[in-house]
């Protein structure tokens, strides 16, 4: 994927998640090594780079966190409501699993 074809999603992302301020949202982040949190929260603010989430923690208390838009792309964040995903996966598995392992591109055969 090609960083003009990357920008525009991320600006669609921004775009899209404005519309949800103010709304209640679950929140699943791969934070790596097989570790996955996931939290229920209030979209409270949307920058140029990133949005900021009021979290819920144990005993009534809130938290504040914070996710990049280019994590929403990669997968690495996901958000839904009401048990409906907000977006639908940018990357195929297969094509990110190959650039990740630095698989070539199959050989093409010219006749």
């Amino acid at each position: 994927m090609d960083l003009a074809k990357q920008a525009k999603i991320v600006d669609s992302i921004h775009d899209t998640l404005h519309d949800f301020v103010g709304q209640r949202l679950k929140v699943r982040a791969n934070m790596g090594r097989s570790k996955i949190v996931e939290s229920e929260g209030v979209l409270t603010q949307v920058h140029p780079q990133l949005f900021i989430m009021e979290v819920d923690r144990k005993r009534g208390r809130t938290a504040r966190q914070s996710y990049q838009y280019v994590d929403v792309l990669t997968g690495m964040v996901e958000l839904s409501q009401n048990g409906e995903p907000l977006f639908a996966p940018f990357i195929e598995e297969s094509t990110l699993e190959g650039e990740l392992l630095g698989e070539p591109e199959p050989e093409r055969v010219l006749a």
